[in-house]
């Protein structure tokens, strides 16, 4: 199943490709994501929005919570049965939450759900195991490794060759660039792989 959760960040201006997907929206992306697309649940707090909205039904938690309405969100498409998920609207805005929806995709990546954050300027997920790239020849692509250092195997189709460890705390891999039909490399750790739109 294919789960798009809508955040309150810096409003989505693109299209919001949710044919088939279940649409969660949290908490103030009511305000930018209503009328644009499908929503099936509302869900939050609603300490941004400060009201609740009616319909679609809303899911409705305490503000006194110690965790993002985006994770709830995921964990609730986790739930539903969810291996593909794409959030929308997750930039910009407070760079804590923003920190906060990067830890949203490797909670994902290491569940083995697929996801994806989408903002106005990249598309970012976790990734581990072969990580390949089609179609991105030209691009701008960072690669960064999550939590610790990361070992990369059999890379190939980047201007810079990747190193054979992207040691944590170094900016070695942002900015590198495409050079092939297909990019790919491997890795037994987690990265964060950054494609610029």
């Amino acid at each position: 199943m294919k789960a798009v959760i809508l955040l309150n960040g810096e409003p989505y201006r693109g299209r919001i490709p949710a044919d088939g997907a279940r649409v969660w929206c949290c908490d103030g992306a009511y305000d930018w994501a209503r009328g644009r697309t499908h929503i099936d649940v509302n869900l939050g707090d609603y300490d941004s929005l400060g009201y609740v909205p009616d319909p679609p039904p809303a899911e409705v938690y305490p503000s006194e919570k110690n965790y993002t309405d985006g994770e709830l969100a995921l964990l609730r498409a986790i739930e539903a049965g969810a291996d593909e998920i794409v959030f929308y609207g997750g930039g910009g805005g407070r760079e804590d939450h923003f920190l906060g929806n990067l830890h949203l995709l490797y909670a994902a990546c290491v569940r083995g759900v697929r996801a994806e954050l989408v903002t106005n300027h990249a598309r970012i997920f976790a990734a581990r195991g072969e990580v390949v790239l089609p179609g991105l020849r030209g691009k701008t692509v960072s690669i960064l490794p999550f939590g610790g250092i990361a070992h990369i195997y059999d890379s190939s189709g980047f201007y810079y060759p990747l190193p054979e460890a992207f040691y944590y705390g170094s900016t070695r891999g942002i900015s590198n660039v495409v050079t092939a039909d297909t990019a790919r490399f491997r890795t037994e750790e987690t990265v964060l792989v950054f494609i610029d739109l």
